[in-house]
C-alpha cells in the first residue's frame, strides 16, 4: 500500500506523530505540508495532520504567534517551515478532487477536554471530504503543554493507529475507532 502522511508542525510534536504514524503504516512517505503540493494523487491513503491552535486548525497568524512566543521563551526550536504558506488550512484546496480516495486526519492538542482545547482534525477531515476523500478515521494525540512535549505513550499510540489504518485500507473496510461521522 502506498501511503502519504502530510503534516504541519510548529514545535516538532506533530512531525514526530506523523513519523510514528508512517512507521505504523509500513514506512509511508512523510512530507511537510509545504513539500506535499501536488504529491497526494499517487497515494492509496492520504493521512493529514496538524496542531490544534485556538480551538481549530492553525492560521498564518497563530503560527506566527507560536513562533514569536518560542523566540521570546529563549529560542525554543521551531520547525523552519512553521510560518511559511501555504499552511494546512489551504492545503486541501490545492488537492485534486479524488472521489472515493481514502484519507485520515489527525491533530495534536492539549491533554484537556475537547471542549476546552478544540480539535483540528475535525476541520482537516471536513476539508478532505469536500475534495471527495472518504475519511476513514480521525484521531487526536495529546501534548502536555502548548509547546509539548507529547504526553507519555502518544508515539506508540500513533504507531498503533497507523497500523490500524493500514489494516483498514488493505481489508477494504471502514475503521470503527476514531471514525468520522
Amino acid at each position: 500500500m502506498r501511503a502519504l502522511v502530510v503534516y504541519e508542525s510548529v514545535y516538532g510534536n506533530t512531525h514526530a506523530v506523523a513519523d510514528a504514524i508512517a512507521e505504523g503504516l509500513g514506512d509511508a512517505e512523510v512530507l511537510s505540508v509545504h513539500e506535499a503540493a501536488g504529491r497526494s494523487g499517487e497515494a492509496e491513503l492520504l493521512v493529514v495532520g496538524g496542531p490544534t491552535h485556538m480551538h481549530g486548525l492553525a492560521t498564518s497568524r497563530s503560527r506566527e504567534m507560536a513562533a514569536a512566543g518560542a523566540e521570546e521563551d529563549g529560542g525554543m526550536a521551531i520547525d523552519p517551515a512553521a510560518t511559511k504558506e501555504p499552511g494546512l488550512r489551504g492545503y486541501p484546496h490545492d488537492l485534486p478532487d479524488r472521489q472515493g480516495a481514502r484519507a485520515a486526519a489527525f491533530d495534536t492538542r492539549l491533554d484537556r477536554s475537547r471542549w476546552l482545547s478544540g480539535v483540528a482534525s475535525r476541520g482537516i477531515a471536513k476539508r478532505l471530504s469536500r475534495r471527495g476523500y472518504d475519511v476513514l478515521a480521525s484521531e487526536s494525540f495529546l501534548v502536555d503543554a502548548s509547546e509539548g512535549p507529547l504526553a507519555e505513550g502518544e508515539l506508540d499510540r500513533a504507531r498503533e493507529w497507523g497500523a490500524e489504518l493500514a489494516g483498514t485500507v488493505t481489508s477494504g473496510g471502514a475503521s470503527a475507532q476514531g471514525a468520522v461521522s
